[in-house]
């Protein structure tokens, strides 16, 4: 089996999976943290299913360039998220509902209706649940992805202390002068530019996993806010890679064997915590 798999790694295609899936998964789990902290990580699902829409129109578009269409309004949508969840007649998890929904169905009914496809079912099922699509990215795609991470990283590690703030007590946050509203933006923009990153690594449906997961099992762990960011970021690239080595030798989904490493290693981190007492710092 080592074999094969130094066999595979000469390949660029295997390469590229690995460096993209990699960093996927550091972004995801950065922002992580703070979506579980703050009782908002369901807002992966939400956006990936607004992503699932924009895509299926570009899709009928026949846009050569679909991320041109479907980063805009997937940050367009995290915008107006956050706002309605800020409105006291629509409470957080409503409007993620609503909007998370509502484009489900409208990307689906787009793809019905106007798609050119002979295999519909076959778009569909791939784009909800991931495809091999990571296997075929250019090496233009991988530069974009490695450029938009390395924005997500600097961001989160230049405005940390404003991030940290933000997630504990925001109410105090803003009497120290921290212009709280502007840091919620920016982390929903970052987090719309994830789920635009991971739609083909792991599917609409199966992004919130990449989110959640390593942050709940750092949590296990973990006390502190710097130790479980630091555990969650460690235990997603591994889990990453993992999974992506998996799938390619056994030939088994990339999305869905990544979020089964994730589960697994869930699993390992309650025991452990069960064990410890999960009382490190």
């Amino acid at each position: 089996m080592l074999d094969k798999l130094v066999l595979y790694l000469q390949y660029p295609f295997v390469r590229y999976a690995l460096i993209v899936g990699v960093l996927i998964a550091l972004c995801s789990s950065l922002l992580g943290v703070t979506l579980v902290l703050k009782r908002f990580s369901f807002i992966g699902d939400g956006l990936s299913h607004v992503a699932f829409g924009a895509m299926a129109i570009a899709a009928v578009l026949q846009l050569t360039n679909q991320m041109l269409l479907v980063l805009p309004v997937t940050i367009l949508c995290a915008i107006l998220l956050l706002k309605a969840g800020q409105h006291a007649q629509i409470k957080g998890d409503a409007a993620i509902a609503m909007i998370s929904t509502g484009a489900l169905a409208f990307g689906y009914l787009i793809m019905n209706v106007f798609s050119t496809s002979s295999n519909l079912s076959g778009d569909v099922c791939s784009t909800l649940f991931g495809s091999t699509s990571i296997l075929t990215l250019t090496q233009r795609e991988v530069w974009l992805c490695v450029g938009l991470s390395v924005l997500v990283i600097l961001a989160f590690l230049l405005f940390y202390n404003k991030i940290f703030a933000v997630t504990f007590d925001e109410d105090f946050a803003k009497t120290a002068g921290v212009k709280a509203g502007s840091y919620n933006l920016m982390v929903a923009i970052i987090i719309a530019v994830i789920i635009v990153l991971a739609m083909n690594l792991v599917g609409s449906l199966l992004i919130s996993a990449l989110v959640i997961f390593p942050s709940l099992s750092a949590m296990r762990l973990f006390r502190s806010f710097r130790s479980v960011t630091i555990c969650s970021a460690v235990l997603s690239v591994c889990c990453a890679f993992l999974g992506i080595i998996i799938s390619i030798l056994a030939g088994t989904p990339v999305g869905s064997t990544i979020v089964a490493v994730d589960a697994a290693a869930f699993a390992i981190c309650f025991i452990a915590g069960k064990i410890t007492g999960g009382t490190h710092q």
